[in-house]
């Protein structure tokens, strides 16, 4: 795996991070791949792959999580 694919494929860098109303938002281009990995990286927390192809990190809750996008 080269550097070019792992920057690509994870969210290894800072400038790529925001922290929104208490979930991580990780900008990019992923996959469902990504979000199992997030899922498993993350465990109690809600991974979602939100319309944009970022991964939102969500606190665990009772429901089911929102994205971002929807607010």
């Amino acid at each position: 795996m080269t550097t070019e694919v792992l920057l690509h494929r994870w969210p290894s860098a800072y400038m790529r991070t925001e922290l929104v109303h208490g979930v991580i938002l990780f900008s990019g281009d992923f996959d469902e791949r990504d979000a199992s990995i997030a899922r498993r990286a993350c465990p109690g927390r809600q991974v979602l792959l939100n319309a944009d192809g970022g991964i939102e990190v969500h606190p665990a809750g009772k429901g089911p999580a929102h994205s971002l996008l929807d607010w």
